[in-house]
Parts: C-alpha cells; structure tokens; sequence
C-alpha cells in the first residue's frame, strides 16, 4: 500500500466527490450494504437547507447514530469547522470503525479537505486520507466539464477529476460505447494517472476504492510508464479542456537547493493553477536515499520514499503535474537546470 508503520494506525478517509446526481449516495449505500467486513462511519452532507441525502444513506448503517449529518453547507466551506469538531469527537471512537467515508456535496473542491486533515494536528494524528474517489455521471459529466463560468471562477467538475486518484464513471448502461470510449479519453487527458473504473448504478468494486492508500506519496511509483513519454508533436492544438496533466522524467541527480528554489517560485506563482503535483526523486549527495512527494496546491508532502534506490538502478526523476494552463516545454526546461553538475560546484 505504500503507508509506513505510523501511518497503519491511522484510520483512513476516503473522499467521495462528484456532481450532483451523479450517483454519491448510491455509492455510500452499495458501500455499507454489500460489505460486511468493514465497519464505516459515514460522514454525509448535502448543498442546502433541508438534508434528503441522510434518510436513503441511514437505512442502510447498523447503528443510526453512526450517520453524522453536516447539512448546513459544504463540508469545504462554512462547515469547515464542522468537519474538524465532527472528526474530532469522532477521534475517542476511531478504532471502533475500520473506515471514514466522506461524502461532499457536489459543489466541493476537495482541496480544503485534504489540508485540513494534513495540517491540522488535531486530524493528522488520527486520520489519514486514503483515496480521493471521483464519480462522473457518464450521460451528464460532458456537460459540467463544458460549462462556461464567469472570469475567476473555478469550473467545480474540472477539479474534481483533475483531484481523483480513482474516477469512477458511472451510469455507463446510459451512453453508447462510442460516447463512453470518447469520455474516457478525454477524462485520461484530464487526468493521466487516476484509474478509471467503469460501474452502473454506482456498483463499484470495493477493493479498487477502500483501503487502497492510493492517496500517498508512493503513487507515483506505479504511474503508468507511458504516461511520461508523451508525443512531443503539437498534439494538443484543438484541446478545449482547460485542465490537463502533464508528465516529465528525465535522468540524473538533481541538486537539492536549486531544485528547492524552483518548487517555491512554482508554487508561489502558480498554486492556484497546480490542482496536484507528485514526483519522484534523486539529489546528489543523498546516496541510495529516493525521494517522493505530492502535492494538493501549495501543500507539498516530502520525504523519503520507503524503498532506496537499487544497486544499479538508473536514477531517474519523474514528475506528474495535474492544473491548468501548464506548459509542457517550459515545465520541463526549468526542472532539467535544477540537475547538477559537477564543474559548477
């Protein structure tokens, strides 16, 4: 899975996102009622006033008390705060449950989320993120992606594939194989390195989404390899999608300051743009030591990979970048003069 010893003891969150409709609280009902050698909390909230999500979803828990309802906003907003107290007076119980399902309304940026659980050491010491789980209305999804929004605004269904480690794209018994296949596509092009699974009725394999750890810094270890040899030609010319991913990787060890230098101009100037950011590395002067991180925005976590690199293993550095507006090319130079070199120590 990836997590070191310390992080096993955390009980893991999974992130459940996608638009309205799209089939979350069918997902969160599948969850709890075709499995039975878990135990979930299921934390649900609903965009509104009046929650109509928690009837369908308590039906299907053992124990009603179990379902903590958040309806009075988004989880990622004003109810900020209601996710800490509610994972807070959680913490006592935590070991009671196996799993945390989180399900957002369909206008949350699962961005606030993450940081929250990451930064705040309240839920960094109990708490962990296991996966981020996209559901994609298949007959509908199109539509969000497309919507125009006004100056500054961000386009909500963008970020939630562009999030996901898992997409799951649902209702696929509504569209022809040609649209399906279309969509795919498209969504790979969004986001390269979640794994896309198929369901109708939000039936989805639950060991593909549970427990899986793909939330962590050693994904990047199993990024597709074709992922980083993309056709250099001007393939790209008629993209629409303002969101896309891009993968680098090249040989070589990269010199620590310069590389440190070039991630704090990047994320200072660009966070806002970057939606994820993961990479593997090698420094010169760290030894056998790889490196590994990823990032949500501005929020990096570094460190140690679990595993060094092996007796003749070619060191090569690979970088996944999920966001808006990215120049490949540029991307790619300003990394390449962070490796180092030996005459200009």
């Amino acid at each position: 899975m990836g997590d070191s010893a310390d992080q096993a003891d955390l009980t893991p969150i999974t992130v459940i996102t996608g638009f309205l409709g799209a089939g979350k609280t069918t997902l969160v009902n599948y969850i709890l009622k075709e499995q039975k050698q878990w135990k979930i909390a299921v934390l649900e909230n609903e965009f509104g006033e009046v929650s109509i999500d928690d009837g369908l979803v308590a039906e299907s828990l053992d124990a009603p008390e179990d379902l903590i309802t958040m309806d009075n906003g988004c989880v990622c907003c004003s109810v900020r705060g209601d996710l800490i107290r509610t994972l807070g007076q959680l913490a006592k119980r935590r070991k009671d449950f196996d799993a945390i399902v989180l399900e957002t309304t369909g206008l949350a940026d699962p961005a606030p989320i993450i940081y929250t659980v990451q930064t705040n050491p309240k839920m960094s010491d109990h708490y962990r993120i296991d996966s981020i789980v996209c559901l994609a209305d298949c007959k509908h999804v199109a539509l969000h992606l497309d919507e125009k929004k006004p100056d500054g605004a961000v386009n909500e269904a963008q970020q939630q594939v562009a999030f996901a480690d898992k997409i799951l794209l649902n209702k696929i018994d509504l569209v022809t194989e040609k649209e399906k296949e279309a969509l795919k596509q498209r969504l790979r092009a969004m986001n390269k390195f979640a794994e896309v699974i198929e369901t109708e009725r939000s039936r989805a394999p639950l060991d593909r989404i549970l427990g899986v750890g793909s939330y962590n810094s050693e994904s990047i270890l199993s990024v597709d390899p074709d992922f980083f040899n993309e056709d250099e030609s001007g393939k790209k010319e008629h993209r629409t999608d303002l969101v896309e991913s891009v993968g680098i990787q090249f040989g070589g060890n990269l010199h620590a300051q310069w590389f440190n230098m070039f991630m704090m101009d990047l994320l200072r100037e660009r966070a806002h743009d970057l939606y994820r950011t993961k990479g593997l590395l090698s420094f010169h002067g760290q030894g056998d030591t790889k490196f590994v991180f990823q990032g949500v925005h501005e929020q990096i976590n570094f460190g140690p990979a679990q595993k060094p690199w092996a007796e003749g293993e070619e060191r090569v550095n690979k970088f996944v970048f999920i966001g808006k507006n990215l120049n490949r090319k540029e991307l790619t130079k300003s990394l390449m003069e962070c490796i180092y070199k030996e005459d200009e120590e």
